[in-house]
C-alpha cells in the first residue's frame, strides 16, 4: 500500500475522532439550547476548553495534511476545488446561523478560518521548520496586541481584539493559524523524515472513524441540523402524547 492512501487512513481516522468529539458536544450544546439539561457553554470551562481542544485537532489535521499534499506535489487547481467546497459550506453556515441566532449570527466561524488559513498555509508550506516558531508567534501575538479597531465585525477575523465578540462562532485567524502552522511542521517533519510512520495497516476499529474522516466537511454541514430536527420532533412527540 503506497505512503498516500496510508496517510489518508490515519491523518482521516485522527479527524474522524475529532468529528464524533465535536458532534457530542454540539449535541449537549443543543440540549442546553432547548432547556433539556443545565450547562453554560460560553462560561463553563469544561466546556470552552473541550471547544479549544476540538478547533484544535481540526487546525492541526488541516495543516498536517496541507504539508503532505504539497510535499506529493499537488497543484493549485486542486487546492482551489476543495478551498471552494469549504469556502462555500462557510457561507451557508453564516447563512442558517443568522436565521437561527439573528444577533449572534456566525460571521468568521471555524470553516470561514480554515478556509482563510488554508491559503496561508499553502503559501507557507515550504518553511519547515520556521513554522514552529511563526506558528508559536501567531498563538502569543494576541496576548500582546490588541486594538479596538479589530472589534467590528469586519475586522475581527485577524483576531487582534480588545473584547471576544458576540457570536456562536468565531476562529480568527490569529492566534488560530498557529495552531494550523504547527500541524504544517509536523506534517513535513513527518514526510521528510519519518515517512515510516505514515506506513501499516490501520487497526480494523479505526477504520469507520477514517471513513468519517474523509467525509468530515459533509457531516460538518449536516450534523447540526439532523441533531436539532431531531431535538425538535422530539419535543413535539412529547407535547402530543
Amino acid at each position: 500500500m503506497g505512503i498516500a492512501s496510508e496517510r489518508h487512513a490515519r491523518l482521516d481516522a485522527l479527524r474522524g475522532f475529532a468529528i464524533v468529539w465535536m458532534a457530542i458536544f454540539h449535541f449537549g450544546f443543543d440540549l442546553a439550547y432547548f432547556r433539556l439539561i443545565d450547562a453554560n457553554f460560553y462560561r463553563d470551562p469544561f466546556w470552552l476548553h473541550q471547544r479549544t481542544a476540538i478547533v484544535s485537532l481540526f487546525l492541526f489535521c488541516a495543516g498536517f495534511g496541507q504539508a503532505l499534499a504539497v510535499a506529493q506535489g499537488q497543484d493549485w487547481p486542486r487546492f482551489w476545488r476543495r478551498w471552494a467546497q469549504v469556502a462555500g459550506c462557510a457561507l451557508l453556515v453564516s447563512a442558517g446561523s443568522a436565521l437561527m441566532f439573528p444577533r449572534s449570527w456566525i460571521s468568521f466561524g471555524v470553516l470561514h478560518g480554515i478556509a482563510l488559513m488554508l491559503i496561508a498555509c499553502r503559501l507557507g508550506a515550504r518553511a519547515g521548520a520556521w513554522l514552529w516558531p511563526l506558528g508559536l508567534a501567531a498563538i502569543l501575538l494576541p496576548q500582546f496586541v490588541q486594538h479596538p479597531f479589530f472589534d467590528s465585525r469586519l475586522t475581527n477575523w485577524v483576531g487582534l481584539v480588545t473584547r471576544k465578540p458576540i457570536t456562536e462562532d468565531w476562529v480568527p485567524l490569529l492566534p488560530w493559524l498557529g495552531v494550523m502552522a504547527w500541524g504544517a511542521a509536523a506534517g513535513d517533519w513527518v514526510s521528510r523524515r519519518r515517512a515510516g510512520w505514515l506506513g501499516g495497516a490501520l487497526p480494523r476499529p479505526l477504520r469507520p472513524l477514517a471513513t468519517l474522516g474523509r467525509w468530515s466537511l459533509s457531516f460538518y454541514m449536516l450534523h447540526q441540523p439532523v441533531l436539532i430536527g431531531s431535538l425538535l420532533a422530539w419535543q413535539a412527540l412529547v407535547r402530543l402524547s
